[in-house]
């Protein structure tokens, strides 16, 4: 397949659909927590999206269960993959979500700190370091918010929670960076995430105390929910995504990736009338600088180069 240097009219519309809708994501998963609890709705859905994804692929004609050695990789991503929407779903109880947003997408935070260690061709710069140091001075200072105040008394658990979300999707991308899974074709590599995920949270569910509520009891919001979440969410956007990064330079799609927590922010005010914060906006800024910072390649004839 072509590969492009340069992102073209249609893949910077597609990326903007596509992080438009996760922004409002997050928002749609924290307005469904009135009629289906958090982990349960997250096993929900990543259920459904095995289904579909296993039916896409025989259509397509794409194997899924052949012999390559990722079995052991794939399921260890995607137990972490799980782990990041446990994260995810269960702190938007907690804290609003376009604060769960910005913290989730430090990711790229954690994951240029642990491919420090691991991967050779790696290694942090001063000026990575800086970015590293300024991120998490914002990362802070944020959740100083959710400790000595907030909009519920339990938003720093959120917060938290929200962190732990960006942990893991790091170390995901670290799983896959460093094994086999790097080879292993998009479809196989989506399939083991959510996979896993469909085990993996109904268990955590079940185990929870969770009250689970079948389909004939579910309202229109949240069937309409969940088949969102599903078809789109899970499906239609990660394919995209995986589809443009095998076309697109991956630093270039990144920094459009950053915008989701505006769209967060945006629609969370919009539709729960989550506060925009002067503090909030800041951080949000210092994060995306210190990402900037941290995705600079190395010098080229003795001059910087954003990756």
């Amino acid at each position: 397949m072509d590969r492009k240097e340069h992102l073209d009219a249609f893949a910077i519309g597609l990326l903007i659909v596509c992080c438009a809708f996760w922004g409002f994501q997050q928002v749609l998963v924290k307005a469904t927590l009135a009629d289906l609890p958090p982990v349960f709705q997250a096993g929900v859905r990543f259920v459904g999206t095995t289904v579909v994804l296993w039916m896409w692929c025989r259509w397509r004609g794409i194997a899924l269960f052949e012999r390559d050695g990722s079995l052991w990789p794939g399921l260890l991503a995607g137990f972490l993959f799980s782990m990041e929407f446990f994260c995810l779903f269960t702190g938007l109880q907690y804290s609003a979500a376009s604060r769960i947003t910005v913290f989730l997408y430090t990711s790229p935070l954690w994951a240029a700190l642990a491919l420090h260690w691991f991967v050779a061709s790696e290694r942090l710069r001063a000026v990575q370091w800086l970015g590293l140091l300024m991120a998490f001075c914002a990362v802070a200072f944020t959740l100083r918010e959710g400790f000595i105040g907030g909009q519920t008394a339990l938003q720093h658990w959120g917060d938290l929670l929200g962190i732990g979300g960006g942990i893991a999707w790091a170390l995901t991308t670290v799983t896959i960076r460093t094994t086999v899974l790097s080879r292993v074709g998009a479809e196989k590599m989506l399939f083991y995430q959510v996979a896993a995920s469909a085990v993996v949270l109904p268990l955590l569910s079940w185990n929870m105390g969770e009250v689970w509520s079948w389909p004939w009891n579910f309202s229109h919001f949240a069937m309409g929910s969940l088949v969102l979440q599903t078809l789109v969410g899970a499906f239609a956007s990660y394919l995209s995504w995986m589809w443009l990064l095998s076309r697109y330079p991956a630093s270039k799609l990144g920094a459009f990736a950053f915008s989701t927590p505006l769209f967060a922010l945006l629609f969370g005010a919009l539709w729960l009338g989550e506060e925009i914060t002067l503090s909030l906006l800041g951080a949000l800024a210092m994060v995306f600088v210190g990402i900037s910072l941290v995705n600079r390649r190395k010098p080229v004839g003795g001059q910087e180069t954003a990756s």
